[in-house]
């Protein structure tokens, strides 16, 4: 009989370690969850949707409703009082009556300061022997034209014939206004303000708010974390081309002549290039005043030298080599050229090389020069 003292040794049991799932995150994850959160973070943000969206279509109708076809305005002419005076003014009276020419006899110092503040665009001054003085200004258009076109309507009344006959025929069908010149000017400029407003600000808001210092535990890499804004720009750059285009086609008849797959592949290239350069400018800065003036620094003067508003062309030709070096010159050429007069995306190759080389340097350099902190 066994001894019940016995100890009898049994055995450890061993455990089955529990069966833990790593999540199958893959290499862009961190990209797409970045992506997904700027989305939302826009969305939550209606300034932003007033500035990116609106605020363009607004606007290109302002000044389109400027600029809209209309009769061309009379040229106002002040007429110095004395002698002659009552003769200028019966002279302009077959002018004044189609609606070319409104004059008034004024003294001569009203005449002159109200030149001088832009009321009148021509000063005619009697002169004893019956000719007569012209004051203009050769930098104001509507100057050298109220001179033109006064001094045509004197000669024409004293007798002159014209030895040529010639014909004037207005023209202002789409394609050759000046609203078809703005909108595609207007699309660049709102491409260049949201990509690096909208990246250089978010990305300085982050870091004073310490959320970039929690990203460096991560293994995610920071080429990932700027392509992410970037990509952004590029997802949001679709709704942008179509509504101003499309308000462009609907408010004011623009024709597009082009193809608009090669418009939606020079933006994405512009959006992205424009995106680089926000990622530049704010890869360091620490404050939203610094970013602010860093990116006004960038903006403003392709604002000016780009032709937004109007065309590059009227600055002097030593400075132009450098005008179409500048990434929004050869956006805006580039669009223009396809929506206005259909070249092939082929024929802007020269073009897309300067954007493209805008973009990847930028990028490349933000890369290196980027902290989280």
């Amino acid at each position: 009989m066994a001894d019940l003292n016995t100890e009898v040794s049994v055995p450890p049991v061993r455990e089955a370690p529990l069966a833990v799932t790593q999540p199958e995150n893959g290499r862009w994850a961190g990209y797409r969850q970045l992506v997904v959160t700027g989305l939302k973070i826009l969305r939550r943000e209606p300034e932003a949707i007033f500035w990116v969206f609106l605020f363009p279509i607004f606007l290109a109708l302002g000044l389109g409703i400027a600029s809209r076809n209309r009769p061309p305005e009379a040229s106002r002419v002040a007429i110095v009082s004395g002698s002659g005076a009552e003769r200028a003014l019966d002279l302009l009276k077959g002018a004044a009556e189609k609606g070319s020419v409104r004059a008034r006899v004024l003294p001569a110092g009203d005449a002159l300061n109200g030149f001088r503040l832009g009321k009148y665009d021509l000063v005619m001054t009697p002169r004893p022997d019956g000719s007569f003085e012209y004051r203009y200004d050769p930098a104001r258009p509507e100057s050298v034209l109220a001179r033109a076109a006064v001094d045509d309507t004197l000669q024409a009344a004293a007798g002159r014939r014209d030895p040529l006959p010639t014909a004037a025929r207005v023209s202002s069908e789409p394609g050759s206004r000046y609203i078809d010149f703005l909108v595609p000017g207007l699309l660049g400029m709102n491409l260049l303000a949201s990509g690096m407003w909208g990246i250089g600000f978010a990305l300085v808001e982050m870091r004073q708010r310490k959320l970039l210092k929690r990203y460096v535990a991560t293994p995610m890499r920071r080429g990932d974390f700027l392509l992410a804004l970037a990509s952004t720009r590029l997802i949001m750059m679709l709704p942008q081309l179509g509504l101003l285009l499309g308000f462009g086609v609907l408010a004011f008849h623009m024709r597009i002549v082009g193809s608009w797959a090669s418009i939606l592949i020079i933006s994405a290239i512009g959006s992205l290039a424009f995106g680089a350069m926000g990622l530049l400018t704010a890869s360091r800065a620490e404050k939203i005043e610094t970013a602010s003036g860093l990116m006004n620094l960038v903006i403003m003067p392709m604002w000016i030298l780009s032709g937004v508003f109007f065309s590059y062309e009227r600055f002097p030709a030593v400075i132009q080599p450098l005008i179409k070096a500048l990434p929004l010159t050869a956006f805006n050429d580039a669009l223009r050229a396809i929506v206005l007069e259909g070249a092939p995306l082929a024929a802007q190759t020269a073009r897309l090389l300067v954007l493209s080389a805008w973009g990847v340097v930028s990028y490349v350099l933000a890369v290196r020069w980027f902290r989280w902190a």
